[in-house]
């Protein structure tokens, strides 16, 4: 197998050889698709079910993430939507980390009042609780790491290794937005599932809506797909076409993501008025506290190169406020009891010229000082 930067670059391309040579992979827009006869098939039969373009992205994603199948849909949430649709029920049991996107919360809570699916959660530490935290009607463990916005690392191995030993038939499924396989593959590390908001990272430029789900085991990919076929949140033909042009540039946007991260969250910890940093030491996603006496809103509106705007994983620098923003449905009790105060601040770091973005940051925040 080639490697991850080669298949990137490569893995969609000359797909149209018997027919054009076309280097770049064509785009098809046709929702229905001839039958060469009565119960005959080209394997395209109408688009919810299957597109030329769209099963391309799903075997390039597959691919990546080392897994058997892939399934493109309409949004980060339209994945976690077809995950427990797929393969939870009434009176069915999960666990989930306790730091993680707001809207995941607020899709569980809505699992639980609405379909009677319980959750409990588990702070990511002591593998020891969660095995305790196991009921004989749990189905599924669901991790985000890095964590959203805390940037808790949780031992994904280790996890599946003490979980599967006890109950093979739990699976465990990563949200692997924040690394990406450029970083982090969770199918190699013994989880069933991962999940991406497509729309962050692998996207990359802050211009499409799409999620991804990939499984290893074929059963598990049967299962899924037939739910989306039922459901139909499937990710359109022009969206699954760029979405394998930006993948082509993975590899390289991560590493510079990474780069500028790096050299910021070095530097963050030295500026007046910035109290903690958050880091995982790699990836493109920091979080850091100003400090008491700094105002939030003073250094948002003094932002002149990131913007002050919700999503991640661009090209251009996002930051975002979690406490009112990804997080706000969250109780105040339950964001402070995370770390998510009104003083934290996620920062997408982008492409810009590392020494520019130092620059704004360190400017907005002298501005906020109201001491």
């Amino acid at each position: 197998m080639v490697k991850i930067a080669t298949q990137l670059t490569q893995g969609t391309n000359g797909t149209d050889d018997a027919k054009t040579g076309a280097v770049v992979a064509p785009l098809y827009f046709s929702t229905a698709f001839r039958h060469p006869g009565l119960g005959q098939s080209t394997g395209f039969d109408y688009s919810r079910l299957a597109t030329p373009t769209r099963q391309l992205l799903e075997q390039q994603l597959a691919t990546i993430e080392h897994g058997s199948s892939a399934l493109a849909v309409s949004s980060g949430m339209a994945a976690i939507d077809l995950v427990f649709s797929a393969l939870t029920k009434t009176g069915d049991h999960f666990i989930a980390s306790d730091d993680l996107y707001g809207g995941s919360f607020r899709y569980f809570d809505e699992r639980q009042a609405n379909y009677k699916i319980n959750y409990d959660k588990w702070n990511g530490i002591n593998v020891d609780d969660l095995l305790l935290a196991i009921r004989p009607e749990t189905k599924l463990i669901w991790l985000e790491t890095p964590s959203n916005p805390t940037m808790k690392i949780i031992d994904i191995e280790g996890v599946a290794t003490a979980v599967h030993a006890i109950r093979p038939d739990i699976l465990i499924a990563v949200d692997n937005t924040f690394l990406t396989p450029i970083y982090q593959n969770p199918l190699t590390l013994g989880a069933d599932i991962v999940v991406h908001s497509a729309t962050k990272y692998l996207g990359g430029h802050n211009d499409i809506l799409a999620g991804a789900v990939i499984v290893k085991d074929d059963k598990l990919a049967t299962t899924l797909r037939d739910q989306l076929t039922t459901t139909g949140q499937t990710l359109d033909p022009f969206t699954s076409w760029l979405l394998i042009r930006s993948l082509k540039t993975l590899h390289v946007r991560m590493a510079a993501h990474t780069s500028n991260a790096q050299y910021l969250a070095a530097k963050l910890p030295t500026l007046d008025g910035v109290a903690k940093v958050l880091y995982a030491g790699v990836g493109g996603m920091i979080s850091f506290y100003l400090a008491d006496g700094y105002n939030v809103d003073t250094f948002l509106r003094h932002l002149q190169i990131c913007s002050f705007a919700e999503s991640l994983g661009g090209v251009e620098s996002l930051i975002t406020v979690p406490y009112i923003q990804t997080h706000h449905d969250m109780s105040v009790e339950d964001r402070l009891s995370l770390g998510i105060t009104p003083q934290l601040i996620r920062f997408s770091v982008g492409l810009e010229d590392k020494d520019d973005l130092w620059e704004d940051v360190a400017q907005a925040v002298k501005a906020a000082n109201e001491n």
